[in-house]
């Protein structure tokens, strides 16, 4: 009983608190199609190469980085449903954040506070998709660079080993490369401010006075050779040189910048996404005040990493993740100027901590439950999917093709494949961008959006009640409406 310290105390409820901010019912629209691949793979014992879920894409090749991470999140479904999906992504958040915690420098009072912060903003990115894969692995890379670079302890060796596996579950592995990249480029820029005979007065960017902290020549052209290493290590996968080229083309597909959310800039006036600005002014703010010589590694990695969340929300979670330590080394710095820092703290009661633990736990019980409940999970489909006009689509078999909602591709691929192949979801790497713009000029009822649906032999729609292109069918002779709820629409030719 008496082990049970302050510091364990806090320790213990910090994790347990993230665990419970972690555990939120599995209903994502694109989780389903990763479901329903997982599913495909299993039940053909083959990897898809080719298309083979749309009608307008049948046969394209199709890089699915994803596979293995599919396969775990069909497995963990098939085995305990979408409670076991949320469980599944709250213990991979919080594998994350011990990575992170353990990058951390000052008292538990400290690292707590940044975690939580940390934690509020990565939470828009957290969902039952292979994206998480990304999450843990980032950490994973930050985590074997801090020990390089800050302990001098060298486990370079699992860096190929993470980088086959990410490779083979999420398309995110240039998040791995950037963080190492940008302790190759720090440690160049920390040299080169002592070269320059940078101080204190001349910039707030220097080389600590610990010699330590600077990786040598030979130290530096190791990491440089593991990364090389690594970059052919991707290579280890079903698709080969495939997985390389898929970011870039990925990047080059204009209309995800356009159009979808998570690839589009923060939106700040929403406020879940607000604390990704609060972690980073802080950080700014407690680097000004610490008096601690800010390492051009760290500035580099919030720099590169803040740069990349302005461009795509998508990013909100890396950016925590990178931030909270290096935030957590000038709190610490700042912490031990005050009249407290240099303060012990006590033991506490040791049967007063375990009572406060006890109470924490059943609170947080309380708050993982709720999420994981029939009727909870019930209600979130009901808000955002087409679970009715679903329902009426299977009892009506309206003939050939669907054009359907991108949004609600992946939860029709679910429930419909293989009789109703999708027109759309959110495989964005299957479809080019020429084919996403003609799909958008569609649901806003551009051009020629009558050809196209002729063109695509397309029998029945599937779009958001209230929408543009449900206003233009109301009026278009020749489609008649079938279905109707507050979600979606039907209509069906003729």
């Amino acid at each position: 009983m008496s082990r049970l310290t302050l510091i364990r105390l806090v320790t213990l409820i910090t994790f347990i608190a993230l665990f419970a901010m972690a555990v939120r019912t599995a209903v994502d629209t694109d989780m389903y199609w990763h479901l329903r691949t997982g599913q495909y793979i299993l039940e053909t014992r083959s990897v898809p190469m080719v298309e083979p879920f749309s009608s307008t894409a049948p046969g394209t090749p199709w890089v699915d980085v994803h596979w293995l991470s599919q396969v775990i999140l069909y497995v963990t479904y098939a085995l305990a449903s979408y409670a076991g999906l949320s469980l599944l992504v709250a213990a991979l958040v919080v594998v994350a954040f011990v990575f992170v915690w353990k990058q951390m420098s000052g008292g538990v009072f400290v690292r707590a506070f940044i975690i939580v912060l940390a934690a509020a903003t990565s939470g828009a990115v957290w969902t039952a998709r292979s994206q998480m894969a990304t999450f843990v692995f980032t950490a994973a890379v930050g985590y074997l660079l801090y020990l390089y670079k800050w302990k001098q302890v060298d486990r370079l060796w699992a860096l190929p080993v993470i980088f086959v596996i990410w490779a083979n579950m999420h398309g995110g592995y240039i998040a791995g490369f950037m963080l190492i990249g940008a302790l190759l480029a720090g440690e160049i820029l920390n040299r080169v401010l002592i070269w320059l005979g940078a101080t204190s007065a001349a910039s707030n960017v220097q080389l600590p006075r610990e010699a330590s902290n600077l990786l040598d020549w030979p130290r530096w052209r190791k990491l440089l050779i593991i990364t090389v290493i690594s970059v052919f290590a991707l290579l280890i996968n079903p698709f080969t040189i495939g997985t390389w080229l898929l970011p870039l083309k990925t990047v080059n597909i204009g209309v995800l910048q356009d159009f979808i959310q998570e690839w589009q800039s923060p939106n700040f006036h929403e406020l879940f996404q607000q604390p990704m600005i609060w972690l980073l002014l802080l950080t700014l703010v407690v680097i000004g005040w610490s008096g601690r010589k800010l390492d051009a590694t760290d500035a580099v990695t919030v720099a590169l990493f803040a740069y990349i969340t302005f461009l795509a929300r998508r990013n909100i979670g890396l950016f925590a993740l990178v931030c909270a330590p290096v935030l957590s080394r000038h709190a610490d710095a700042l912490w031990q100027q005050t009249r407290w820092g240099a303060r012990r703290l006590s033991r506490g009661s040791p049967i007063l901590n375990w009572v406060l633990l006890g109470v924490i736990a059943f609170a947080a019980a309380i708050k993982i439950a709720l999420p994981l409940l029939p009727s909870t999970l019930a209600k979130a489909e009901q808000d955002i999917l087409p679970l009715r006009a679903v329902d009426w689509i299977e009892q009506n078999r309206p003939a050939r093709e669907m054009f359907n909602s991108y949004n609600w591709g992946g939860y029709l691929l679910w429930r419909l494949w293989p009789q109703y192949p999708v027109y759309a979801d959110g495989r964005t790497d299957v479809y080019d961008d020429k084919f996403l713009r003609e799909y958008m000029s569609v649901t806003l009822a551009q051009d020629d959006w009558q050809a196209v649906l002729d063109r695509r032999n397309v029998g029945f729609i599937v779009i958001e009640a209230g929408g543009v292109l449900d206003t233009f069918l109301q009026r278009e002779v020749g489609w008649r409406e079938t279905y109707r709820d507050k979600l979606a629409v039907i209509y069906v030719r003729g």
